[in-house]
């Protein structure tokens, strides 16, 4: 065995097989399945909202480097059944997508891969169709968005499904990010200058709130913050569990509030389940005996909260795949090396 492959193997080796979570595949509690984003368009799949409209569609979108466009996928096929060409709009780094009270989609072009370079970034509002068309082309009203502590990145932007107020949420590699609040009306010829008004601990990839607007989810790589939204501000409530993922970039609530789908990055990516319990239920869904979950104030299971195993665990899985990517990388270089010479 040559040197490289040996070490791959030990870098593969070294991950308990126990470790590695199980695909979610629905269940007779409700929860619906996982899916996988078949349109080869989608590479980079960086932000999930599930329609009200149209039920088991989900809206999606590339991170920087593809056009304006969004695209509704049927989680029963993976197929990609609209896309929406958003007209006059030069997309730098969409990272999330949120659907507002009165029906419209938010699009986010909050990304800043310089950490902190752009002055500015942009939200663009436009109606969820109601009818699925395979080819779509609106006009979206944009929004100029500053921060009062100054530019910064950001992939969460969440909109209250109540009273449609947006939020957005810093990402920092220390995990020590910020919540930021839009104004109470956001103006189309102006600046709007999102307030900071919490701390957000966790490398933010994408954030959601849920249908009733009691519950606030805020995503990152290996792991998840639940909060209790109430007047206006979160409260940390628990951890909910995060899959692993080959880059997990978005997350949203289903349309009962009960389960967070969780998305990726990547040719086709995995859209996967996580079924909430306990007081991460949103109000509205613990007060639903129907759905067949633990109560309100039951506190939730065992397997549907992360403890501090799960988030070593996580991360170093995520330490793991980092190390064999490096590993592969390393010995194709060498193969080609060898056979150059």
């Amino acid at each position: 065995m040559r040197p490289f492959l040996r070490a791959l193997a030990v870098a593969v080796l070294a991950v308990p097989a126990a470790a590695w979570p199980a695909v979610a595949d629905g269940g007779g509690d409700g929860t619906p399945p996982d899916f996988t984003i078949e349109d080869a368009r989608i590479k980079e799949s960086s932000g999930l909202a599930a329609s009200r409209a149209h039920p088991g569609l989900y809206w999606t979108h590339n991170d920087s480097g593809d056009g304006p466009y969004v695209y509704g996928v049927d989680s029963r096929t993976g197929r990609t059944v609209t896309t929406i060409t958003l007209a006059g709009v030069d997309a730098r780094d969409a990272e999330a997508i949120s659907l507002g009270p009165d029906g419209s989609l938010y699009l986010g072009d909050i990304g800043d891969n310089f950490g902190g370079r752009w002055p500015e970034v942009w939200i663009y509002r436009f109606p969820e169709p109601k009818e699925l068309q395979e080819n779509v082309t609106l006009t979206p009203t944009r929004y100029t968005v500053r921060y009062d502590d100054g530019p910064r990145d950001a992939e969460s932007l969440m909109v209250h499904p109540k009273t449609g107020r947006m939020y957005i949420v810093s990402k920092k590699k220390s995990g020590k990010g910020a919540l930021y609040e839009a104004p109470e009306k956001l103006t189309e010829s102006g600046v709007n200058t999102f307030r900071r008004i919490a701390d957000i601990n966790v490398w933010a990839t994408d954030g959601a709130f849920s249908p009733d607007g009691t519950r606030l989810v805020v995503r990152g790589y290996f792991e998840a913050i639940a909060y209790r939204w109430q007047d206006g501000r979160p409260t940390e409530i628990g951890r909910p569990s995060v899959p692993l993922q080959r880059q997990g970039e978005s997350v949203t609530f289903t349309p009962d509030g009960r389960t967070l789908m969780y998305g990726s990055e990547g040719t086709r990516s995995h859209v996967t389940p996580v079924a909430l319990s306990g007081d991460l239920l949103p109000d509205s869904a613990a007060e639903d005996k129907s759905g067949g979950r633990s109560p309100k104030g039951s506190g939730p299971a065992d397997d549907e909260r992360t403890t501090d195993a799960d988030r070593n665990r996580n991360l170093a899985l995520g330490a793991g795949t980092l190390a064999v990517g490096t590993l592969l990388a390393l010995g194709l270089r060498r193969l080609l090396r060898a056979r150059r010479g």
